[in-house]
């Protein structure tokens, strides 16, 4: 239970922070900017990790818990319960965000939801593209000598913050169907979510061949 709360707590910070930003960015005219919200995101999956990590593995992503399900390092028994976690934490986040800022009065909100901006086709293909990035560095990382876990954290949410940074403003940049999930359904933006669930899933899963191709000496291990 200790693992499922951290995982809930975790995506529950990670969604109230990052779409958090982008709220508050809205209701203060661009206080933050889009730089800031990047950052934002970055910063708070890097101080998750180091703070999680130890107990969850700090996965705060359904589909991050799929691919290393896939992979042979996270019992397959545990996957549905840690993608439940997530999900509740992602609400609960939105919901107290609803509540510090009502949709009514605030024009336009959306409460952070991830919405193309251009074709569906391309938001899903860049959203399938960036978690396949992604994925590719929590795998790399999470293997091999102590002191390249060590610098897990900032590899991560570097590789968040430069993706929200460049692709955000097209799709959302949102890797991470709870991430999408939470505010969507709380703020009724349902509109295109299942590009937010089909793309980072399909990306994560295609990142576990290629690691595996570039890493061929560091074999999958299953987790405890």
């Amino acid at each position: 239970m200790n693992k499922l709360a951290a995982e809930l707590l975790g995506t529950f910070i990670l969604v109230f922070a990052g779409t958090g930003a982008i709220v508050v960015n809205q209701v203060t005219g661009g206080a933050i900017g889009h730089a800031g919200i990047a950052l934002t995101f970055g910063l708070v999956v890097m101080a998750l990790i180091y703070a999680l990590g130890d107990i969850s593995g700090c996965h705060l992503n359904p589909a991050v818990t799929l691919a290393f399900t896939a992979a042979g390092r996270f019992p397959a028994r545990d996957a549905l319960p840690y993608a439940a976690a997530q999900l509740t934490g992602a609400l609960a986040a939105s919901g107290l965000l609803a509540l510090l800022f009502p949709l009514s009065e605030t024009a336009g909100a959306t409460l952070g939801a991830t919405l193309p901006r251009g074709s569906n086709l391309q938001s899903l293909i860049l959203e399938a593209v960036l978690t396949f990035i992604l994925m590719l560095v929590i795998l790399a990382v999470s293997s091999g000598p102590k002191e390249k876990g060590v610098m897990a954290g900032i590899a991560i949410g570097a590789v968040v913050g430069l993706e929200a940074m460049f692709a955000g403003p097209i799709c959302g940049a949102s890797m991470n169907p709870a991430r999408s999930i939470g505010p969507a359904v709380v703020s009724g933006n349902l509109g295109g979510l299942w590009i937010y669930i089909l793309g980072p899933i399909a990306g994560a899963l295609a990142a576990i061949p290629a690691h595996r191709l570039i890493s061929p000496q560091n074999p999958p291990v299953r987790a405890a």
